[in-house]
């Protein structure tokens, strides 16, 4: 059996983690990016991946996973998990600094296009999967959260846009849902979100999204049947 390949950005902790391990546990080779090195590096470690530290914003990052992708035999699935919130506590839209703005913006949709954009030809070769990570802060008005929301609802038309331009492949926004990661610790500072799911416990449902590679469109864990 051929064995698949992963991009997976963000993957030192959260959801990127999870998946990573889980898709290791299903015998996928892996290439993980993060910007944090030595948890990047204990991921790496338990997976036996590629590992290349580094901010996916940043074009010359980007350039390093360009060319570690082009020496991969094959490519499968490309996971856009890398997220940035923004500025904690997070302000009303009337006090959004504009450059922080423009950082979540680059982070959360000019980064994963460009991901994209350079993992295609491997994608297409394989008739791979593309996932970008998405919110319901993409299609519920949250206050506070409308820097973060509005990059998400952004991402969400880039991919529909996508799988549009490239009916060849699967292509799909994953809305995970609230999770107990430090991400949405940030979003909540000084509260206890230990009510929320592990990112563990939801990644069952993204693998079986890609397993019956459903039409391109927007999927939200909570709706998807797993297996048990």
């Amino acid at each position: 059996m051929t064995t698949r390949t992963a991009l997976i950005t963000g993957a030192s902790a959260g959801f990127g983690r999870a998946v990573a391990l889980a898709l290791s546990d299903r015998g996928w080779d892996l290439i993980l990016t993060a910007r944090t090195l030595e948890p990047l590096v204990r991921v790496r470690d338990a997976t036996g991946a590629i590992a290349v530290a580094g901010d996916v914003a940043d074009p010359a990052h980007r350039r390093s996973l360009a060319t570690v992708v082009g020496d991969t035999a094959r490519l499968d699935l490309v996971l856009n998990n890398a997220s940035a919130l923004g500025p904690s506590p997070m302000p009303p839209l009337a006090d959004y600094p504009a450059a922080e703005l423009a950082s979540v913006l680059n982070t959360n949709v000019v980064a994963p296009l460009a991901i994209l954009q350079l993992a295609l030809p491997k994608l297409r070769a394989s008739e791979g999967i593309a996932v970008n990570i998405s919110s319901d802060a993409a299609v519920h008005a949250y206050e506070g959260w409308g820097g973060y929301g509005a990059s998400k609802a952004a991402l969400d038309h880039l991919t529909a846009i996508f799988a549009a331009e490239h009916p060849d492949l699967r292509v799909y926004s994953f809305d995970p849902g609230d999770m107990r990661t430090a991400m949405h610790q940030a979003a909540f500072p000084g509260e206890d979100i230990s009510d929320r799911p592990e990112p563990e416990t939801i990644a069952p449902a993204l693998l079986h999204l890609l397993d019956t590679r459903p039409p391109s469109g927007r999927y939200i864990a909570s709706d998807l049947a797993v297996p048990r």
